[in-house]
């Protein structure tokens, strides 16, 4: 049976670039909120000799995640899932950026955990911002939240980021906290998924080349980030995507319940 892997937010960025990996060996499922996008993505990839199909899937909606497990199901053995669907703080408002960062992680390894059976792995893109929230800051009891009612998740950050004093820093302190959120639940999630003989981890990349880090760009983002860098450069996006293929196959396959950082060495310069 055909082995198949979903990349959300596969149309462009990350996901495109790691689907080309990916898709050497894998019959692909990508999703994105734009079909038009989707159409070149798998057009791109049909090109190249990969099979994958698009499909429109909001995964800040449960049953339109479900809907996109059960169609992934029907193409073959569902092996992996690479969740890259995520916005930035220059693309939405605080309480967007926790819906699809925040809400949108919650369904995704919800809905996986049901479907998963042995040798399954989710991959989770987090970021560096979620490591540069101090202690102080980490609504970790909040958090919890996510096992028992993700709208009180939800209303309860958001409430969080209102305590900024501009839009501008409660977009920023929602995106930090949505993406540190990403790590933890892929932590707490380990064991869980673990009996299964599954696996869930998460990925925290720095600035690399895509439309989203083009934002970061314009913004001043690159500029303030190189200066702690240990490498003075932005990443490329087949450099991230070795690495979310790679952690998606059975070579990691004793890797799981933790964060991988791939910023250049931003955090470490933050550090020293």
């Amino acid at each position: 049976m055909k082995r198949v892997s979903i990349i959300t937010g596969g149309a462009g960025g990350m996901g495109l670039a790691t689907a080309k990996i990916l898709g050497s060996d894998h019959r692909l499922v990508l999703c994105d909120l734009n079909q038009n996008r989707l159409d070149l993505a798998v057009q791109e990839l049909s090109e190249a000799g990969i099979e994958a199909v698009g499909i429109v899937t909001d995964v800040t909606d449960r049953n339109s995640v479900n809907e996109l497990i059960v169609r992934a199901q029907s193409l073959g053995n569902l092996v992996s899932l690479v969740h890259t669907a995520g916005i930035s703080p220059q693309m939405a408002d605080a309480e967007q950026i926790l819906r699809v960062n925040v809400l949108g992680t919650v369904n995704i390894v919800n809905a996986m955990f049901d479907a998963a059976s042995e040798g399954f792995v989710l991959v989770n893109v987090a970021s560096m911002a979620g490591h540069m929230l101090p202690e102080f800051m980490i609504p970790r009891r909040t958090y919890r939240y996510a096992f028992s009612d993700s709208g009180k998740l939800i209303k309860k950050l958001l409430l969080r980021c209102k305590l900024m004093p501009t839009d501008f820093y409660r977009r920023g302190i929602a995106y930090s906290i949505s993406k540190n959120f990403v790590m933890w639940f892929s932590r707490e999630n380990a064991a869980r998924y673990g009996v299964k003989g599954a696996r869930i981890l998460s990925i925290s990349p720095g600035i690399y080349d895509t439309e989203m880090g083009k934002l970061e760009e314009q913004s001043g983002g690159v500029d303030i980030a190189m200066k702690s860098a240990a490498l003075k450069r932005v990443g490329r996006p087949d450099e991230i995507a070795e690495l979310l293929a790679f952690c998606a196959t059975t070579k990691a396959g004793y890797l799981t319940g933790i964060d991988i950082l791939a910023d250049g060495g931003v955090i470490a310069g933050r550090k020293s």
